[in-house]
């Protein structure tokens, strides 16, 4: 097993052992100063090692590791050298396109049932009343045997909710009204954001995301997110289940020689901006557990405090890039990133990360023990796949080679709550219906007919001892009406004389 080059320096080389993999790392630097290249190092590496990986691409240049790069020109060859890499030749990678919206790769799917109501309501950001009406949404349906796949369902359960708010209340406990307006609400934002495509089936399968090629390497997963990350509701929807799901569903491995699968999240600032802090801190608890499943989480920003500090500690291996100090927050940027590195008695970090050039990055990593490097001023390594963009034609022709395309292309909109609540009503709207339209055959069937049906009809005009009878109350009726009439009558004749008006 061989160490995953980052980059060298004229004395030394900076590698990332893929026995701590698995502990996390992160790739920090200002705009175009080479982050992404960094990124695709990294995820190349992985791969060469048979190991998955999955990456937001935020803004489609990640896409590149689909292709192989072109032939070197004199530039390519000077840094070739200088790396000593003599054995570089360009080379694609086994590449699987994602996309929520399903038109740059195959659709990623999730069930409103896989979500669950807790992870759900954080998603929301529902408040603890709110939470709790939404969990008993989630087990009336369970109890029906309602399924929940997609928000049709979602929506048709809470309209249920509130046309039976007082029969749900007596047996599950009490539910108001407003908070299922506060619910709908909440799901109608969630919406809007194209939630709707991402709920439905065919669910994602998380072990469509760990395959590797006919030749042993990892395949990676390209998820197209630049329209995605428009959308940060969204997009952290997705992160967290993905990663709650890897969290719930892989088995406890420990320490294994190479990680099981690798997370790489592109412009993370995006990701923890505006969001709510429950969110956060959910995200935080599965970065810290998840390596015990040997799954590896890198996050990618533009500086290291865009990231929670809580987060960021769990970040064993770190390249940074170069940062500019135009602002007092980039100094300050600049200052706290330099002291998150084991200090290196030949390097002024402060200093250097203000003047590290395109391609040049600070770099350390996790050493024998599991203990940080010093930090090394590096000329970060080449990757052998095209650096940039692929085209639309290129694209199509990966995606249709793709092992999953024929399992997750095509949407399926199985019989489910929506559907059930949707007959439940018109099967007692035909129930109302046919009971209406027998009445006059029961009645007919019950035997009354002949002098019976006529004694009834002549108590109905006529009246009895105990009761008027038609005839008697249009006649009082009748007296009462010419009554009032000629009452108003008179009153606007007296009232007239009185103040001069004419009748």
């Amino acid at each position: 097993m061989t160490d995953i080059l980052i980059g060298r320096n004229n004395s030394t080389s900076v590698s990332l052992d893929p026995h701590f993999g698995n502990r996390h790392g992160m790739i920090a630097g200002a705009t175009g100063t080479g982050k992404s290249v960094s990124l695709m190092v990294l995820a190349e590496g992985f791969s060469k090692l048979g190991v998955p990986c999955f990456l937001a691409d935020v803004k489609g240049d990640l896409a590149g590791l689909a292709m192989a790069a072109g032939a070197p020109g004199d530039k390519l060859k000077a840094r070739l050298d200088k790396l000593k890499l003599s054995d570089w030749k360009p080379q694609a990678n086994p590449v699987v396109f994602w996309d929520l919206y399903g038109k740059l790769g195959h659709p990623v799917r999730a069930t409103i049932s896989e979500m669950g109501p807790t992870l759900l309501g954080r998603v929301l950001d529902l408040n603890d009343t709110q939470q709790g009406v939404l969990e008993v949404v989630f087990k009336v349906a369970d109890d029906n045997g309602w399924l929940l796949l997609d928000l049709a369902d979602l929506r048709a359960m809470l309209n249920f909710a509130v046309d039976n708010s007082k029969d749900i209340s007596t047996h599950y406990g009490l539910i108001s009204k407003q908070s299922l307006a506060a619910v709908q609400r909440a799901l109608l934002q969630l919406e809007q954001d194209g939630a709707d495509q991402f709920f439905g089936e065919p669910a994602l399968e998380l072990a469509d995301l760990m395959r590797q090629d006919m030749s042993g390497r990892g395949v990676i997963n390209v998820l197209a997110a630049d329209q995605l990350i428009l959308k940060p509701r969204l997009y952290s929807t997705f992160l967290l289940w993905l990663l709650s799901e890897l969290f719930e569903q892989l088995p406890e491995v420990g320490d294994l020689d190479q990680p099981k699968l690798v997370f790489f999240f592109d412009e993370a600032h995006l990701l923890f901006d505006d969001c709510p802090s429950a969110l956060q801190q959910r995200v935080e608890q599965v970065v810290r557990l998840i390596r015990s499943k040997g799954v590896g989480v890198y996050f990618c920003s533009q500086n290291p405090d865009d990231v929670p500090g809580e987060i960021l500690g769990q970040m064993g291996n770190r390249i940074q890039h170069a940062l500019r100090a135009f602002t007092p927050r980039d100094q300050k940027a600049v200052k706290a990133a330099a002291e998150t590195f084991v200090a290196n008695p030949k390097l002024d970090v402060t200093e250097a990360i203000g003047k590290l050039g395109v391609g040049e990055a600070l770099a350390s990593t996790l050493g024998k023990g599991g203990v940080p490097a010093p930090v090394e001023q590096i000329l970060v390594s080449t990757p052998c796949c095209r650096i940039g963009a692929i085209t639309a034609d290129e694209r199509n022709t990966i995606r249709s080679r793709s092992p999953v395309g024929g399992k997750y292309d095509t949407s399926v909109n199985r019989e489910s709550a929506a559907e059930m609540l949707a007959k439940r009503a018109d099967d007692k709207a035909a129930d109302a219906n046919a009971v209406a339209a027998d009445a006059p055959t029961k009645a007919a069937a019950s035997g009354e007919t002949g002098p019976a049906w006529s004694g009834a009809v002549h108590d109905a005009l006529f009246g009895t001892k105990r009761r008027q009878g038609m005839i008697e109350t249009m006649g009082k009726q009748v007296v009462r009406t010419m009554g009032s009439q000629l009452g108003r009558q008179i009153l606007r004749g007296v009232l007239g004389g009185i103040f001069g008006g004419k009748r």
